[in-house]
């Protein structure tokens, strides 16, 4: 029996220590100017409808291909829409976009702009001033994200309605871990 299809996005999953940084980091922001709450993670492949199933073999077999890599944080940056409100900018590194690549092809996924590697602090729709400010409060909490280098040997399947924007739908399907050669 085909399940019926859903939106499914991959995630990059961050190791435990820059999770952990990160989650209080996004919570004292939350605290601050609101929004749903959400795990720290770096999108891979953009919402993709797709039956579960499809979803599950899709994620299994790029994972196969995938290599464990480093990301570096560039600086706190904002964007320009609610799922883009306040984010860590990563550097636009080779494997870092070879991965994304790799995974959006496995998934038929095409981006309809370029993509733009981040770590998102803060969902919500904020004026310029209010992420102004949410960015100086992320820089005076934790000052040392910047230039920080960590290791990525996870992705997730989530299942991510971008419809949904108190998040509560979204859920973790899968984990695959990356293999070192």
């Amino acid at each position: 029996m085909m399940g019926s299809e859903a939106v499914y996005s991959v995630w990059a999953i961050p190791p435990e220590d820059v999770s952990g940084r990160c989650s209080n980091l996004m919570s004292a922001l939350r605290s601050e100017f609101g929004g749903p709450t959400f795990q720290p993670h770096i999108t891979v492949v953009g919402a993709i409808k797709l039956a579960p199933d499809d979803a599950l073999k899709k994620l299994r077999s790029a994972c196969e291909a995938i290599l464990p890599f480093r990301v570096t944080v560039d600086r706190v940056a904002a964007g320009t829409f609610f799922y883009q409100c306040v984010f860590l900018l990563l550097r636009p590194d080779p494997l870092l976009l070879e991965t994304s690549a790799h995974c959006c092809t496995h998934f038929g996924y095409s981006n309809s702009t370029p993509y733009m590697p981040h770590l998102s602090l803060l969902y919500g729709d904020l004026s310029d001033e209010e992420k102004r400010k949410a960015q100086e409060r992320a820089n005076a909490i934790d000052d040392t994200l910047p230039g920080l280098t960590f290791q990525i040997d996870r992705l997730a399947l989530y299942k991510t309605d971008t419809q949904d924007k108190t998040l509560q739908s979204w859920e973790k399907i899968a984990e695959c871990s990356l293999i070192p050669d």
